[in-house]
């Protein structure tokens, strides 16, 4: 004759109550600050370009063959190594600068933060918008990051800066060709910091344009170049 099991409802009921007694003993992952992020973030990305400067370094030290690649291979990681830099710099807040400058000097900053050389980039400003004034020096980290986001993942592309002043807004506009927007996109909505410095500046980028009160827009052109735009109240 089969005998039926039937389930113990009353052992059932003590586990799943023992379950949430355990599950809120268990601490809570705490929020990572930009700071935090910033910290893990570099010393995540800095293992491998110091291992390899390392091995380059006790590799010239003596007459070693292929000393040339070696010396590039040096140059690259110490500028893979400045690039990171740059970008931890603008990410996690340089000291403030007071006062108001124009925007026109604001570009030229960003500019020479970015390290994008002089034949890769060209610059325009629309009409009025040399007469913007800007008080927060996180506009200027805004577009540092884009263009060094530009410089590090381009592969030696043009890029395009645009400003424009319309309607109560500044719009500056950052395009270059054979931009992922998938992956950009990605980054952008990405609500807490990454733990490496992997999609770090766009996101400080979202999130500085949204404590500015600004918002982000973006557009793909017929020849397939990619535009972030990053739209600023003109105040």
């Amino acid at each position: 004759m089969p005998v039926t099991l039937a389930a113990d409802t009353r052992t059932a009921t003590l586990l799943t109550d023992l379950l949430h007694v355990l599950r809120s003993r268990l601490p809570r992952a705490a929020a990572v600050s930009p700071g935090d992020a910033l910290v893990r973030a570099m010393c995540h990305d800095m293992r491998s370009p110091l291992a390899a400067l390392e091995q380059v370094l006790d590799r010239l030290d003596g007459d070693a063959p292929g000393r040339p690649e070696l010396l590039e291979l040096a140059r690259a990681q110490a500028s893979h190594l400045s690039s990171m830099l740059r970008t931890a710099d603008a990410t996690g807040g340089a000291p403030e600068r007071r006062g108001t400058r124009g925007l026109v000097d604001v570009l030229r900053a960003s500019v020479d933060a970015s390290g994008l050389p002089a034949h890769q980039l060209s610059v325009r400003l629309g009409e009025g918008a040399a007469d913007v004034a800007v008080a927060d020096a996180r506009v200027q980290r805004i577009l540092t990051n884009l263009l060094e986001n530009a410089h590090r993942h381009g592969e030696g592309r043009t890029v395009q800066l645009c400003a424009d002043r319309r309607g109560g807004w500044v719009e500056l506009a950052v395009t270059q060709a054979g931009v992922p927007a998938d992956v950009v996109l990605s980054r952008l909505s990405q609500q807490a910091p990454p733990v490496d410095l992997d999609g770090l500046g766009l996101w400080s980028v979202q999130r500085q344009t949204r404590e500015l009160g600004g918002r982000l827009a973006w557009r793909q052109g017929a020849d397939g170049a990619f535009t972030l735009v990053v739209r600023l109240p003109d105040r």
